[in-house]
């Protein structure tokens, strides 16, 4: 079957508050297979909005990301440690989290030049406590409703009659905009606090 057809026909269930519940889980295994959440996220913000997109991709990330941890640090360990020999920079957060716990794993959650998927295999290699880690989570938010806020952004333009019609008006408009800026300037802002954080232990 077509995947554009089978979209489309799960639309409607996916559009539903049912839909919006079964979304979290689904959002979970795919941060469990460590597949790139940025697409799935944009999906959610073009289905639920940039707020509750968000409120549902950040369950789903958090509870994804939490059993990769957990299989980092038991049955996967030694997969989780081959898998990242490839990755020197990977590494470099693994050894680093170990030694400045919380802080860093707020300033490398922030930051999108790591992927969120191999940071959870890091993290459950490295020393950092499961309460660190977990309140690090709050770190994924940003990165959240940015790509929420864009696939929101990019479904009202796909409705060219809605919006054309004075449903979504210049003032709308307006405020999405330069709320999505105001985002992405947080994001790139916190990306170079973080590299800095980071350039110590890479370069030992």
């Amino acid at each position: 079957m077509d995947p554009h057809a089978w979209l489309e026909a799960a639309l409607p269930l996916l559009r539903s508050p049912l839909g919006a519940l079964l979304f979290i889980p689904l959002y979970a295994l795919w941060v469990t297979l460590l597949l790139p959440g940025v697409w799935a996220s944009m999906l959610a913000g073009a289905l639920y909005g940039t707020w509750w997109g968000s409120a549902v991709v950040f369950v789903g990330a958090s509870l994804g990301a939490l059993l990769v941890f957990l299989l980092g640090r038991t049955w996967l360990r030694g997969w989780a440690r081959r898998r990242l020999e490839g990755a020197p920079r990977l590494r470099a957060v693994e050894e680093a989290v170990s030694r400045e716990g919380l802080r860093l794993v707020l300033l490398t959650r922030l930051s999108p030049a790591f992927p969120f998927s191999l940071l959870n295999l890091a993290y459950g290699l490295s020393d950092v406590t499961w309460r660190d880690y977990t309140l690090g989570l709050i770190g994924i938010l940003p990165g959240t409703i940015l790509f929420c806020g864009l696939g929101a952004l990019a479904g009202d333009v796909a409705r060219f009659s809605t919006v054309l019609s004075g449903e979504a008006d210049a003032f709308t408009w307006a405020v999405r905009v330069l709320g999505l800026a105001a985002t992405l300037a947080v994001v790139v802002v916190v990306n170079r606090v973080a590299r800095q954080a980071l350039q110590a232990p890479t370069d030992q």
